[in-house]
């Protein structure tokens, strides 16, 4: 797995080199846009409509909307004196229970990976916070970004969980219904129901079935008809032929192996 971030996990007199890696690899299907008469990739282009004209890179700038059609315009300088430094440590602030965070504020998940020098610490704090359920707050900073994340013990290995702020999380109190007496008879129903369904969790059992029938789709009419090519532009070279079908073979095993 290729890594995203390498530095050390640290709290009091501890600190484990270590390399951040992706957890999650997202399941959904993504297309080009192409041109139907010569398939051709469609390219974005900045666009004025004020102007009729395209904008270059060079003449594009930020803007801040704070009300329609009125913008606080930021240069790329003025926005880095705002950025955090670059960081090479996740420092470890405090360590709580994970059972008190509520799942809303879980954003994306990443894996630790040892690096050489730090295996045994690595299985140690692994170990003791999995028999716990301990997690450590920390704040690091990735991509010019300040995160809060969760470091946690999953099967074994270290992994960590990006967290929204407080201020990112919409409140629910205009959504929850207003109180009122509900029934006896309808709690109990309710727990009933409730109970004759319930399950151990098994994430092996649920799969994107949309997706797998998709991959079907896309295999079947790759050994159907040859696919389309887009013409090489100038000064690009041409590549090799690719066995489409093998390509996508490889995703379907993928999928079910994940399943």
């Amino acid at each position: 797995m290729q890594g995203i971030w390498s530095g050390t996990i640290s709290f009091s007199l501890v600190a484990i080199p270590v390399e951040l890696v992706k957890a999650v690899e997202p399941g959904r299907i993504s297309f080009r846009m192409l041109h139907s008469e010569d398939f051709s990739p469609l390219a974005r282009r900045m666009f004025c409509p004020k102007d009729d004209v395209m904008v270059p890179p060079e003449e594009i700038i930020r803007g801040y909307e704070i009300a329609p059609e009125r913008y606080i315009p930021i240069t790329d300088e003025e926005l880095e004196s705002v950025s955090p430094e670059r960081s090479r440590t996740i420092e470890i602030v405090d360590f709580i229970d994970m059972k008190e965070v509520d799942p809303i504020y879980f954003d994306h998940p990443y894996y630790l990976v040892p690096l050489k020098g730090g295996e045994k610490s690595y299985r140690l704090l692994a170990e003791v916070m999995g028999r716990t359920n301990m997690a450590g707050l920390a704040k690091f900073v990735l991509a010019e970004r300040e995160y809060l994340v969760a470091v946690k013990s999953t099967e074994g290995a270290l992994a960590v969980t990006t967290l929204h702020y407080s201020e990112e999380i919409l409140s629910a109190d205009d959504i929850a219904p207003k109180e009122g007496t509900i029934e006896a008879e309808a709690k109990s129903r309710m727990k009933k129901s409730i109970k004759t369904m319930m399950a151990d969790f098994n994430p092996g059992k649920y799969a994107d079935e949309r997706r797998e029938r998709l991959m079907d789709l896309l295999k079947r009419k790759a050994q159907e008809k040859a696919p389309v090519e887009a013409p090489v532009m100038e000064g690009e070279e041409e590549e090799g032929p690719i066995d489409l079908v093998a390509a996508l073979e490889d995703i379907m095993r993928k999928v079910k192996k994940s399943r």
